[in-house]
C-alpha cells in the first residue's frame, strides 16, 4: 500500500497555508446506542441469571435464592457506572474552574497593561503632544479597568493598538526614553507580553483538555452530553495580530 501523505508526489501547496482558530463551538452529541449501552449494564447480566434459573431451575436447590442473589449481582455494573458518571460530572466541574481560573489570570495581566498604558500616556503628555489615535485608544480604555469574557479580546487589541503608535513617539524623544519612569514602564510592558503569551498557551493547553475529554467515549462523552456541554474556543489572535507578524521588523 503506498504512503496515504507522500511528501514526494505531494500533492504541495507553494503558496503556503495560514491557520485560522475555527470560532465555533461543536456541542457533544449521543445517540440511541449510548442509552442501550447504559440499559445494557443493569439488565444484561440479571437476564442471563433468570434464564439460566429457568432453564435449569430443576438441578437447584433453592432456585428463587439463585435468582434473587444473581438479579442484586447483576446491577452492579449500572451502579457502578452511575458513580463514574458523578465522577465524571465532578470531573467536568473542576475542570471548568481551572478554565476561568486561566482566563482569570490573562485578564489581571490585561488589566496591569492598561493601568501602565495610562500611567506612561500622563507622563508623555505633558511632554509631547500625542498622537491623536493614542488619546482615542486611551479614552476608550478609561472605563475599561474591569477585563471579562465579553470584553477581553477588545480591551487586548486596543491596549496593543495604544502601545504601538506610543513607543515609536517616545522612541523619537530621547529624553523621554531616558526618563526612569518610562523606561521601567516599558519593560514592565514587555515582562507582561510574555506572561500573557504564558498564560494563553496554559490556557489552550485547558481547552484542548475539556475538548477531548468531553469526547471520551463512555462515560465523560454521556455525561457531557447530558450536561449539554460544547467544546470551547481557544485563544485567537485578531486579525491585526496576523497583519503585523507578516510584516518586516528589522
Amino acid at each position: 500500500m503506498a504512503n496515504q501523505l507522500d511528501e514526494v508526489q505531494g500533492p504541495v501547496n507553494s503558496e503556503g497555508r495560514d491557520v485560522h482558530v475555527i470560532d465555533k463551538q461543536i456541542p457533544v452529541v449521543v445517540g440511541f446506542g449510548s442509552t442501550l449501552f447504559e440499559i445494557a449494564l443493569w439488565v444484561t447480566l440479571p437476564l442471563l441469571v433468570l434464564l439460566y434459573v429457568l432453564l435449569f431451575g430443576s438441578t437447584l436447590q433453592n432456585p428463587l435464592a439463585v435468582a434473587v442473589a444473581g438479579c442484586l449481582v447483576g446491577i452492579l455494573p449500572g451502579v457502578i457506572f452511575i458513580f463514574m458518571k458523578i465522577s465524571a460530572r465532578n470531573y467536568f466541574q473542576q475542570l471548568e474552574q481551572r478554565i476561568q481560573a486561566e482566563a482569570s489570570n490573562i485578564d489581571n495581566y490585561l488589566e496591569q497593561r492598561v493601568q501602565i498604558l495610562q500611567n506612561v500616556v500622563g507622563l508623555v503628555q505633558r511632554a509631547i503632544d500625542l498622537d491623536k489615535d493614542v488619546m482615542k485608544a486611551v479614552a476608550a480604555l478609561r472605563g475599561g479597568g474591569n477585563v471579562n469574557e465579553q470584553n477581553r479580546s477588545e480591551v487586548n487589541a486596543q491596549v496593543n493598538t495604544a502601545f504601538g503608535r506610543l513607543f515609536p513617539q517616545v522612541e523619537a524623544y530621547p529624553e523621554l526614553k531616558a526618563h526612569n519612569a518610562i523606561a521601567d514602564a516599558m519593560q514592565q510592558n514587555n515582562y507582561l507580553q510574555r506572561e500573557i503569551t504564558a498564560a494563553r498557551t496554559v490556557y489552550n493547553s485547558r481547552v484542548t483538555q475539556w475538548n477531548t475529554d468531553i469526547f471520551a467515549w463512555p462515560t465523560k462523552m454521556i455525561v457531557a452530553a447530558r450536561q449539554g456541554y460544547t467544546t470551547r474556543i481557544p485563544f485567537t489572535a485578531s486579525a491585526e495580530t496576523h497583519e503585523a507578524a507578516r510584516g518586516k521588523f528589522f
